[in-house]
């Protein structure tokens, strides 16, 4: 018998992490042998925070360059920078997580390179093929471009909100959920599953659990660790060439509440929520979960999202139809009593 099996995956070449990294990344584009036109996506305020220092330093590096500061992670905002990018060789988004994820829609539409360069570490999305794009109040992960590189600097991105690392942290801890969820999927429903991708995602997310201590305000070190648990997860997502590594029914739960109350809590301070909650239907030590995000300083409560204890009954009986992906919902999701029921136990509400 003929042996058939084959597997394809896109990984970033080369990635800087760290303290004062930002400074390679002309020589790191030089190396990819790209064209010389360049097209930065970037925001107002992340311009003056690294963007204009990345413009300096590629142009040092002989390369002609365009910037354009654009706002959040829509598709019409996609559709801009695609436009007035036909020319480039490569995009470059620097920001957080809206800027990266318009850069890698567009690379991807238009087939060309796409280097990261966050500001913020507010989610995995920095390193993984997936971008989460908002149309009519919902956010959509679509397809993307894997990053060719990242550069990833730790003295900026410790400047953010330290809310914004906390998230990222949260984010990361959601794997543990996530992949469970996946495996649950396999088991049922004959998915497609790596136990290497499987693998990765549980060592990124325990990463950061067992470095919580260290996870604090102000701290380059905490920015380290969050950073290279976030590029590792989102290598898992590549190896799968899937976001189930990273995104299961805690996910679902935070695409919901989004929907339910947009705009009152981070992406990855949902999930974190979220993880909690569907970690105890997984039966795991949800407590563990919950004691970790106190500690990093993520919210563990709906008052802490700023959110109704109703919209967290509502995004839980929702958040089985957010997309066709099974989880630990199931197919029928959670009735209102059960759901409710879930957010006393697990202290998301009632506090």
């Amino acid at each position: 018998m003929t042996f058939e099996k084959s597997k394809w995956m896109e990984l970033p070449r080369e990635i800087y992490a760290g303290h004062d990294v930002l400074k390679n990344i002309g020589s790191m584009c030089r190396r990819f042998g790209f064209g010389d036109y360049a097209f930065i996506v970037t925001g107002e305020k992340t311009y003056d925070i690294a963007g204009e220092k990345v413009k300096e330093i590629l142009e040092k590096s002989k390369f002609t360059v365009d910037v354009i500061k654009t706002g959040i992670a829509n598709s019409r905002n996609v559709e801009i920078v695609r436009e007035k990018a036909q020319e480039v060789n490569f995009l470059v988004g620097v920001g957080g997580g809206s800027k990266i994820d318009i850069a890698k829609k567009a690379s991807y539409d238009l087939g060309i390179p796409f280097i990261s360069v966050p500001t913020n570490a507010a989610h995995d999305g920095i390193a993984s093929p997936r971008a989460s794009i908002r149309d009519n109040g919902t956010s959509i992960s679509m397809e993307a471009q894997e990053p060719m590189g990242i550069v990833a600097d730790t003295g900026i991105i410790i400047q953010a909100p330290y809310r914004y690392l906390a998230a990222g942290a949260a984010d990361v801890i959601a794997n543990i959920t996530a992949i469970k969820d996946w495996e649950l999927a396999h088991k049922l429903r004959n998915e497609k599953f790596s136990t290497t991708a499987y693998g990765i995602a549980k060592y990124s997310a325990e990463a950061i659990v067992d470095n919580a201590d260290l996870i604090k305000p102000n701290l380059e070190e905490s920015a380290w660790i969050v950073v290279k648990a976030i590029i590792v997860s989102g290598m898992a997502m590549s190896i799968a060439n899937s976001s189930r590594p990273g995104s299961g029914s805690e996910h679902l739960f935070a695409h919901a509440l989004e929907k339910i109350a947009p705009g009152k809590a981070l992406h990855g301070e949902m999930v974190g929520v979220g993880t909690i909650m569907m970690m105890y239907l997984h039966g795991g030590d949800w407590k563990h979960i919950r004691d970790t995000l106190k500690k990093i300083g993520a919210p563990t409560t709906a008052r802490e999202l700023g959110v109704e204890e109703e919209d967290i009954i509502s995004a839980l009986t929702m958040a089985h139809t957010i997309r066709d992906r099974y989880t630990i919902l199931g197919v029928r999701g959670l009735t209102r009593e059960a759901a409710e029921k879930l957010a006393k136990i697990t202290g998301v509400i009632g506090r």
